[in-house]
């Protein structure tokens, strides 16, 4: 009995993600977050044995870096084979309306969709069309905006698992190898964002230099400023940090890149404000709040989009903290406003920082107080960087707060 199309094109699928079944079985639950998957159901999903449940679909779209739809409505129409039971006859008619994917059988409902598209553009050798492109490109930038709400370590194999998928759709790219490109070193540069979290410094490194690889090739400076400054937060000295900060506010500058420019600028602040040159980290701190008063970080680069105004309120904080400036009150007293009653997805950062920031400026029962405010948000709404967070804050607390520190310092060892 011939093998049912949609077993054929899950098979497709981790063949083109150049996985052997054991891979395969490990990316769905890297995805899911549960160990639940084996070699044995996907070796049964790809024998038609089985048709994987619309929840597993979804973890194995994110393990392939396609979107979920066309999967499941293939699944449904499998089903639907399965229980009506056609005739042979019929299922050869039905065939004929099919459309051959490279030894994989995808029904005509798919192949019309973009990611029908794109998988017949990675068999065949043809080139990507634009909707097929958007697909990998958007998923790039949903990446940056998931950075928000999830921790490094159920991250990183979503974000290498995308930059496999553009980075095996790049050769038959044509007209849209710059915008994959530039899609690519996004992507990279976040794969070592999560790597550095990690506390994997080599293989963030090594991301970051891809990045900038690719920010040479396209000819977008904007992408190599994104690698720069995310590199700054592991650099051998301070004065490194600057000097990586200084250059990628030069990369952004001009139109359509105020939010890069008011982050660079807010990193360089903060830097600057560390090595001790007040003067310098306020003014750059101007410049930031000037950049972005003209910013849109819904709309610019895809990686932009963490720059969120709570993401802005903390990097004013840690300067003013690290200053002691008296301005942090009024700035600790805007943040929690804007905060609201309900956390939004970045506000732990803002926690974090406007803990460690009223510490560093002498508000000590203040900032025990936001930081048990973020040690109980830390836990419940994950984000990258809430270790290293919770080890600064730790540092700063007084000794009456001994239970606190552990719990701080236990969390960030996790």
């Amino acid at each position: 009995m011939a093998v049912d199309p949609f077993a054929e094109l899950l098979r497709h699928l981790r063949r083109n993600a150049n996985r052997t079944q054991d891979e395969q079985a490990a990316a769905i639950n890297a995805a899911s977050g549960r160990a639940t998957m084996t070699r044995r159901e996907v070796n049964r999903y790809e024998k038609g044995a089985n048709v994987p449940t619309d929840h597993t679909l979804g973890n194995i779209a994110l393990a392939c870096g396609v979107p979920l739809e066309p999967l499941l409505r293939e699944a449904k129409a499998s089903r639907a084979r399965r229980r009506e039971n056609k005739a042979e006859a019929e299922d050869l008619e039905d065939v004929k309306r099919r459309t051959l994917l490279g030894g994989a059988v995808v029904g005509a409902a798919a192949a019309a969709e973009p990611w029908g598209r794109l998988a017949y553009a990675l068999s065949k050798g043809s080139k990507i069309d634009p909707e097929s492109a958007g697909v990998l490109i958007d998923h790039a930038a949903r990446l940056h905006v998931d950075e928000l709400s999830e921790s490094a370590l159920s991250l990183q194999a979503r974000v290498e698992a995308h930059l496999d998928a553009i980075t095996a759709a790049l050769p038959r790219a044509g007209t849209h190898e710059r915008a994959l490109t530039i899609a690519a070193g996004e992507t990279a540069a976040l794969a070592g964002w999560v790597a550095w979290d990690l506390s994997e410094h080599d293989k963030a490194a090594s991301y970051y230099g891809v990045t900038s690889e690719c920010a040479k090739k396209a000819g977008h400076p904007p992408l190599r400023a994104l690698a720069l400054g995310y590199a700054s937060y592991g650099a051998a000295s301070p004065a490194k940090a600057l000097e990586m900060l200084s250059q990628a506010a030069q990369d952004v500058r001009g139109r359509g890149n105020a939010t890069a420019a008011a982050w660079a600028l807010g990193r360089y602040a903060e830097e600057a404000a560390q090595s001790g040159d007040d003067a310098g980290a306020l003014r750059a701190l101007e410049q930031a709040k000037f950049a972005y008063d003209f910013a849109d970080h819904t709309s610019e680069q895809a990686w932009v989009r963490f720059v969120t105004p709570y993401r802005m309120d903390s990097l004013t904080l840690s300067v003013y903290g690290e200053l002691k400036r008296q301005e942090l009150t009024a700035t600790a007293d805007s943040a929690v406003e804007r905060l609201g009653g309900q956390l939004p997805e970045s506000g732990v950062v803002v926690l974090g920082d406007l803990a460690s920031a009223l510490l560093r400026g002498g508000d000590v029962d203040r900032g025990a107080y936001v930081a048990h405010q973020f040690a109980a948000a830390a836990e419940s709404k994950p984000n990258t960087m809430g270790r290293q967070r919770a080890q600064a804050i730790a540092a700063g607390l007084p000794d009456t707060e001994h239970d606190l520190v552990d719990h701080l310092l236990t969390f960030a060892t996790l």
